[in-house]
């Protein structure tokens, strides 16, 4: 398929996954992370399948995003599918006990930063009248669990502006779309939990949790429908998970 697609987040679980699956379909791709060297790795190899640019920014730097989208040459500029995958929980406790950076940091990166890339790119799609931006949300933008408050919030946001941004940009025949994953076995808890591997892997035993390749076929799926059709709003449990707080282990 003859489609340009922008993947943030793309060095690591869900984004990563997507970049590959996507290469494999042919499309061309722009790979964005903060991590110079998974970036090099990613163009090095998923190269051979289809044209790829990397772009090194973090999404809480505007001024860098901006450029970095300026910076494209022509035969990557025109944007078809913006998959908004940046984003990070950092830390699990009390709203009273809870450490303001690691709030700045959800903050930042889960809202400001989706916001920041979007209006980098909005301007490309509706001079064109047409796009599809798909953001990744969370089943923590859909309920509130306990010690997840900011989180939580960052990822509500998500959805508030994945419902905006469709009001807004129906008369530029833009499709946006939400999909909100449950457990992914991504290091998406190592980072929550700042390195502690124990705890990281207790997340995910005694279940079969999602994988990040899972979420990059519904991706994949949701972009591929005839443009007609828009899946605006997917919440996906692994089957042992029935909410943030139960799951079925073994």
């Amino acid at each position: 398929m003859n489609k340009t697609v922008l993947i943030t987040g793309s060095t690591s679980g869900i984004g990563m996954a997507t970049a590959a699956l996507f290469a494999e379909k042919g499309f061309t791709l722009i790979l964005c992370g903060r991590r110079a060297e998974r970036l090099e790795h990613l163009k090095t190899t998923l190269g051979k399948l289809t044209k790829v640019r990397t772009l090194q920014f973090d999404v809480r730097d505007k001024n860098e995003i901006f450029k970095a989208i300026a910076s494209l040459p022509n035969d990557f500029k025109n944007i078809d599918v913006l998959i908004n995958n940046a984003g990070n929980a950092h830390g699990l406790s009390t709203i009273q006990d809870g450490d303001i950076d690691d709030w700045d940091a959800m903050m930042d990166i889960n809202v400001k930063g989706l916001l920041y890339v979007s209006k980098a790119v909005l301007p490309i799609m509706t001079e064109r009248n047409s796009g599809f931006i798909v953001n990744i949300g969370s089943i923590a933008g859909k309920e509130v669990y306990p010690n997840g408050n900011v989180y939580c919030a960052s990822k509500h946001a998500v959805d508030a502006l994945n419902k905006a941004m469709r009001i807004d940009l129906n008369k530029y025949n833009i499709r946006v779309s939400g999909i909100h994953p449950g457990a992914v076995e991504t290091e998406f808890s190592d980072v929550r939990f700042k390195g502690d591997s124990e705890k990281a892997k207790a997340v995910y035993e005694g279940y079969n949790a999602l994988q990040a390749e899972d979420i990059a076929d519904i991706i994949h799926f949701v972009v591929t429908r005839p443009y007609h059709v828009n899946i605006e709003d997917l919440v996906v449990y692994p089957t042992a998970q029935a909410s943030a707080t139960i799951l079925n282990k073994n």
